[in-house]
């Protein structure tokens, strides 16, 4: 071989090297679109957007599968003491990205931080049976409870642990900065612009193992079309929360994949049941009226029958949804077989609602998420038409997210909730769905972390009694049957008035494979290279 040729071999070869590398490099880069924005990097401020990238980054207790069913994570196992003790062995060797060893110490340091937390969006109800902690050693934990706690194990599941060393005095805008952003996970914080972007990159010392995406860029595009010109022009590699409409579209791509499953969320809307005069009910002809006719039971089941779940759910989710009238999906822990929703029969709504005093109807501001899901505002047009057909002629309103929770939650001139019908979506971040009873139908009780979404302010005695014992009922079956009854009673009486589960459902890259949870999360752990 001639030494020109050598020389030009080796030329050859070099910029082979240099071409492979980007490709190679790129092929480590996961990058994702998602709907819903996040806004804190705080693992203890509750909102399930910013939950759903924090458990990146700062991990529970618990883990969970994709039916949220419990998984040992940073504890390795744990036990019943006594009926209000629980002991847990924690994961020996598990480091926090900036070194410092994880510990007993972290444990009770963050869920002290979640219960002092105040606010709508935080952990308390969550952890609201927790009274004290015993530290036996670095790696052996006993938490007290004040009751037999049932849903400790799974209410653990929701709670990202921290840096006691780290965070404990320190202002809570750390973590946006990034000084405070340090958790066990498999990825870091690099970069956060809220409301934008997250990138994350791969912690090489991590205790589950090393993933394989070097790199996980996290974008916001809420607008659906958007989002999915995204994915099918190579943009991004996944996208969330993928409108029924637009499931063909990725369905017929060739470089795409629809992935779907059921999920935990429910839409629901909530009454005004605890006003004499409601501020958004007028009478028929638009005056003030003297009396709340949403306080009306009868008024109520009128309202619930003339909503055609199944349509809405067909129509105008074009499939991305399915009918609810209960508060857990089938496949799901407290799914009640027996129990239907009501059937769409405007005849007999309109005839309920005459024999209730209310014969020519009256007026009614709905007022609706616009941008928490693919579907929100489509479906509260939608339902504001088919109260109106039945003579609850309705107003629709749409609101972002940041303004309808604190208007619905604490706008009113005393702090109540400002609504007199408000339209949102709810489901467990643990999984169990006495957390749905707790938050929807108990009785409110801001001290104890009860009915913290009860918006309407349903309140039965009957219902508050089951789901307490619910949460002190440790055996399985005898549980369920508690929350079987209560929720039986909370539909019949529309505590709520559950409208349509929505499905998970995400475009994936066909170079990638995806595994689906009910709670709807996009995590990175779940997405691997094809094979």
């Amino acid at each position: 071989m001639s030494g020109h040729f050598r020389r030009l071999v080796l030329v050859l070869a070099a910029l082979f090297v240099a071409l492979a590398a980007p490709a190679f490099a790129s092929a480590q880069d996961l990058r994702i679109a998602m709907k819903a924005a996040v806004d804190s990097a705080d693992p203890h401020q509750l909102f399930t957007p910013n939950r759903n990238v924090q458990q990146h980054v700062f991990e529970p207790l618990i883990f969970q599968d994709e039916h949220l069913k419990p998984l040992p994570g940073l504890a390795e196992s744990w036990r019943l003491i006594d009926p209000t003790t629980w002991e847990f062995k924690l994961r020996q060797n598990v480091k926090f990205h900036d070194g410092t060893p994880f510990t007993a110490r972290d444990v009770e340091f963050s869920i002290k931080r979640a219960q002092a937390i105040t606010g709508v969006r935080t952990y308390r109800h969550y952890l609201k049976d927790i009274v004290g902690f015993d530290i036996v050693d670095d790696h052996t934990l006993r938490i007290r409870t004040s009751q037999p706690s049932a849903l400790l194990i799974s209410n653990l599941s929701t709670l990202g642990m921290v840096s006691a060393k780290l965070v404990e005095g320190a202002p809570a805008e750390g973590f946006n900065t990034g000084a405070l952003s340090i958790g066990t996970g498999p990825y870091r914080w690099v970069r956060f612009v809220p409301n934008q972007e997250i990138v994350l990159e791969r912690n090489e010392n991590y205790w589950g193992g090393v993933e394989p995406w070097a790199k996980v860029t996290i974008r916001f595009i809420g607008n659906d079309s958007a989002r999915v010109a995204a994915l099918l022009s190579n943009e991004v590699d996944v996208i969330d929360a993928v409108p029924g409409s637009l499931f063909a579209r990725v369905k017929d791509s060739a470089s795409a994949r629809l992935v779907a499953d059921t999920s935990i969320f429910m839409l629901y809307m909530t009454l005004d049941r605890f006003r004499d005069v409601s501020p958004f009910v007028r009478a028929a002809d638009g005056k003030p009226l003297a009396k709340n006719p949403l306080k009306d039971t009868r008024v109520l089941e009128a309202m619930s029958r003339g909503v055609n779940r199944q349509a809405l759910a067909d129509r105008v989710m074009d499939g991305g949804a399915e009918p609810a009238g209960q508060f857990a999906p089938p496949g799901f822990a407290g799914h009640d077989p027996s129990l239907k929703p009501l059937p769409y029969e405007p005849q007999k709504a309109k005839q309920i609602l005459a024999d209730a005093g209310w014969p020519r109807g009256f007026e009614l501001t709905l007022h609706c998420l616009n941008d928490r899901f693919s579907g929100d505002i489509q479906t509260c047009q939608a339902i504001g038409s088919m109260l109106t057909a039945i003579g609850v002629r309705s107003k629709v309103e749409g609101l972002p997210s940041a303004t309808f929770f604190r208007r619905a939650n604490s706008g009113g001139p005393n702090g109540e909730p400002e609504f007199s019908a408000a339209m949102s979506i709810f489901g467990s971040s643990s999984g169990d769905p006495i957390q749905s009873l707790v938050t929807l139908v108990e009785t409110v009780d801001a001290a104890k972390g009860h009915g913290g979404n009860n918006r309407g302010r349903y309140s039965n005695p009957e219902v508050d009694r089951l789901t307490e014992l619910s949460q002190q009922t440790l055996d399985d079956a005898a549980r369920e049957k508690l929350v079987w009854e209560a929720t039986r009673i909370a539909m019949a009486e529309n505590g709520v008035f559950p409208i349509y589960f929505l499905k998970s459902s995400w475009g994936v890259s066909r170079k990638l494979t995806l595994l689906p949870r009910g709670d709807q999360y996009t995590l990175a752990t779940r997405i691997r290279p094809a094979q």
